[in-house]
């Protein structure tokens, strides 16, 4: 069995604070490394202690500034493949790109695919993420993906929150199983949102919503948002059609500072989500409840360390990864 102490966390330059949080539940020091980023953008990494034949975990997530944070764990995994690391794992918390994942009109891009195949050619031995935008990006790698979920520390908080005739809505039909999935923890009833996007520009029209919400209370769940469009059009929706109080769930909170201004603006009474993407525009918000992921993580590196399995988190998660908020 390895020993735990080994264990080399090192942490990109917007991952540094997971990485700690990481750190701090492995009883681990978090690597010694250097990021700089000179006057006309080129970046440059450096790994500041050894970790020659050493299995390596990289933290950095591909989330508000997604083309420097790529090219940046690119960077990192050469680093590690060059000092000689044994292994190099990248925790990648939150995967942009997975947006990208079809081809779904003429002459594009698969986003997602192109940078998996990056993150493997550069020389990553192993992927630990969470709540990809489809499952199946899984398939974009050769490699093994270790793919977590939000759901049950999310579910956790909000079951600590004991709020009474709560529904739980999917934005729209895409995300009807996963909210069914979020149903299904908490013993709830689902109600579906049916809107329609007609361009790139973020902005969905919600039509109608499928399902009984009169005199309840609303949960919206989905896995991200950007500009917060979707969640506060639904919730103006949700209250005109009776909802008492309208609460917002996420798997990553991408908000930029108009988003976060509109959310303040609207009816939503409190957005829950996880520190899986370092975004500095909701810290210290009042309606902004972020819940830490880092000891899942943390406890995925162990297992992986240990070479055990890492399924059974999916089926129970410890208690001490539960109780752990930001």
């Amino acid at each position: 069995m390895n020993n735990e102490s080994e264990i080399k966390v090192f942490a990109g330059s917007t991952g540094k604070k997971f990485a700690e949080r990481i750190c701090n539940y492995l009883n681990s020091e978090l690597g010694k490394s250097k990021v700089i980023t000179f006057s006309e953008g080129n970046i440059y990494v450096k790994v500041e202690e050894t970790v020659r034949d050493k299995d390596v975990y990289l933290v950095q997530s591909i989330g508000l500034n997604p083309n420097d944070e790529f090219t940046e764990i690119l960077f990192w995994i050469d680093a590690f493949k060059r000092a000689s690391a044994n292994s190099v794992t990248v925790v990648m918390p939150y995967y942009s790109y997975a947006k990208g994942d079809k081809k779904d009109e003429p002459r594009v891009s698969i986003r997602g695919r192109v940078c998996a195949e990056c993150i493997e050619l550069a020389g990553a031995d192993r992927i630990v993420t969470m709540d990809l935008h489809s499952p199946q990006i899984q398939g974009f790698f050769k490699k093994p993906v270790d793919h977590l979920f939000a759901l049950p520390i999310l579910c956790e908080y909000i079951r600590s929150l004991e709020i009474k005739d709560l529904v739980v809505i999917s934005p729209d039909a895409g995300f009807a199983k996963e909210a069914r999935k979020y149903a299904r923890y908490l013993k709830l009833p689902v109600a579906i949102g049916d809107k329609e996007r007609k361009d790139h520009d973020e902005n969905a029209k919600i039509i109608d919503i499928i399902g009984d919400v009169k005199d309840k209370n609303a949960l919206i769940v989905d896995d991200f948002s950007i500009s917060g469009g979707t969640l506060i059009d639904l919730a103006s929706e949700l209250k005109s059609r009776g909802v008492n109080k309208v609460f917002a769930c996420l798997s990553h909170v991408l908000l930029n500072e108009k988003g976060v201004r509109n959310l303040q603006d609207s009816q939503i009474e409190k957005l829950i989500s996880t520190d899986s993407v370092y975004n500095p525009h909701v810290l210290n918000n009042k309606k902004i409840e972020i819940i830490s992921v880092a000891p899942l993580f943390a406890e995925t590196i162990r297992r992986i360390h240990r070479r055990e399995s890492v399924s059974t988190l999916f089926d129970e998660v410890p208690i001490e990864v539960l109780q752990i908020k930001d």
